[in-house]
């Protein structure tokens, strides 16, 4: 009798190399992203102000100069996602890079009002690819440290919005608004500039057929790791059975059985690329809890962070008294915001990161399956920017209108209810591969 050739799935070679040096470059360059993102948003509490003062704008014409931009984010982050799913990571971030960049730079150039927000629309849509980042880097993490790794990738954001408050104390006062907005899209430049040097993601080359292509992926791994791949051929999760008794860096990995079983994917033709219905998919039966959830929680992140971002500007003004009623004609030549104050409070966010390191892989987090991961994220991230379009307009009419405790306590609260929401997930993926389809994720369900 012919003896069984031995099969590997991604996961399974993640786990065996570990994490090394491909890993830190993966990070480094997914990190610039979001630092590209981050100040990006950052800037948004110093710019409307600033163009306000300048063609004196009344309160709302300054908000919607922070609304666009998440309106263009909810069409990105729902479209990107799908386009990554579909066509690969790798295509996902390039076009959005493209867009940032571009229009970021030519937002700088804007003649007047109109332009300016049609510009920064443009910025929006290229943002709203963020998630496809993050998705890309998860691809390549080994299942015991996946929540570490996201919790340093999530400092770069910190990062960022500090660079960002830096470049304003140091462009603001004496160059303007516009060079701060040039200076702003060089990190989504720097994504273009070294993407040849990206990967593609191994588990989306592998879930759509191109199994060569993962291997040769992987072996780059491999070989910058001082690692081996494990004995025997490449496979998809959901097509043949897993070997779980490979070498592992936690021995708290859980894995769905221990030997050899074949799932079933009852839900592939829903939740395959080359149909592009993963979006109908994250509301089926089984994940319709995990949505709708995971949007409450980023409707209510997005309205909370940035209504903060935007209050800390204005708390830091030289000039806080509260002034209701406010006409473009009262605003004066400029807006004298302290810089300083601004980057000292940018430093909070290190705090927050530290523990949530500390804490995820020993507490636990959740996840989307491969085949909607991106998708699924990029939606959830979709709904978040409702939260981001409404934030500006309430922030600043609560501002304006005296009712600074009001906004505080409003934010607080919604942050609260964000909480509870997350306590809610029904699943908990802290130390598993990564589930490839729903099916998968499913029986997991049923067996913890």
């Amino acid at each position: 009798m012919e003896e069984e050739v031995q099969k590997y799935t991604v996961d399974d070679a993640l786990i065996a190399m570990g994490s090394g040096k491909f890993q830190i470059y993966l990070l480094a360059y997914a990190g610039m992203g979001w630092i590209a993102e981050a100040m990006e948003m950052m800037l948004l509490s110093f710019v409307g102000p600033a163009v306000q003062a300048e063609w004196g704008l009344s309160p709302n014409k300054e908000s919607m100069i922070t609304s666009v931009v998440f309106a263009g984010m909810l069409i990105g982050s729902y479209s990107w996602g799908i386009v990554s799913d579909k066509y690969g990571r790798r295509n996902g971030f390039f076009i959005t890079a493209i867009f940032t960049s571009t229009a970021g730079i030519s937002s700088a150039l804007a003649p007047n009002y109109a332009t300016l927000i049609f510009f920064r629309f443009f910025v929006g849509l290229g943002l709203g690819g963020g998630p496809v980042l993050s998705s890309w880097l998860l691809e390549f993490i080994p299942a015991p440290r996946r929540g570490t790794w996201m919790s340093l990738f999530s400092a770069f954001w910190t990062v960022g919005t500090l660079l960002e408050a830096s470049l304003a104390w140091i462009v603001m006062p004496s160059l303007g608004w516009r060079w701060l907005l040039a200076f702003s899209a060089v990190p989504s430049a720097v994504l273009l500039i070294f993407y040849q040097t990206a990967p593609e993601s191994p588990r989306y080359l592998c879930r759509t057929g191109r199994t060569d292509e993962a291997v040769e992926i992987l072996e780059r791994i491999a070989r910058l790791n001082q690692a081996e791949l494990p004995p025997g051929i490449l496979v998809s999760d959901h097509q043949v059975a897993k070997v779980f008794d490979l070498p592992s860096e936690d021995a708290r990995l859980l894995s769905p059985n221990k030997g050899e079983i074949e799932i079933v994917d009852s839900l592939d033709s829903t939740s395959s690329p080359q149909k592009g219905t993963s979006v109908f998919t994250l509301l089926s039966p089984q994940l319709l809890r995990s949505t709708l959830l995971l949007w409450v929680v980023f409707i209510g992140n997005a309205f909370a962070y940035y209504g903060l971002v935007l209050l800390t500007t204005a708390l830091s003004s030289s000039d806080n008294k509260c002034t209701p009623n406010h006409s473009p004609s009262e605003s004066g030549k400029s807006v004298d915001v302290n810089y300083k104050n601004v980057f000292i409070t940018s430093f909070a966010e290190f705090p927050g990161l530290l523990l949530s390191a500390a804490m995820v892989d020993n507490v636990g987090r959740k996840i989307y399956p491969t085949s909607v991961r991106t998708t699924g994220v990029g939606v959830a991230s979709s709904m978040g920017r409702i939260g981001g379009m409404t934030c500006p307009l309430v922030a600043v009419s609560l501002i304006h209108g005296c009712h600074r405790t009001a906004a505080i306590l409003l934010f607080e609260a919604i942050i609260f209810v964000s909480g509870v929401s997350v306590l809610l997930f029904p699943i908990e993926t802290s130390g598993r591969d990564l589930s490839d389809e729903v099916s998968d994720m499913n029986q997991e369900v049923e067996l913890t």
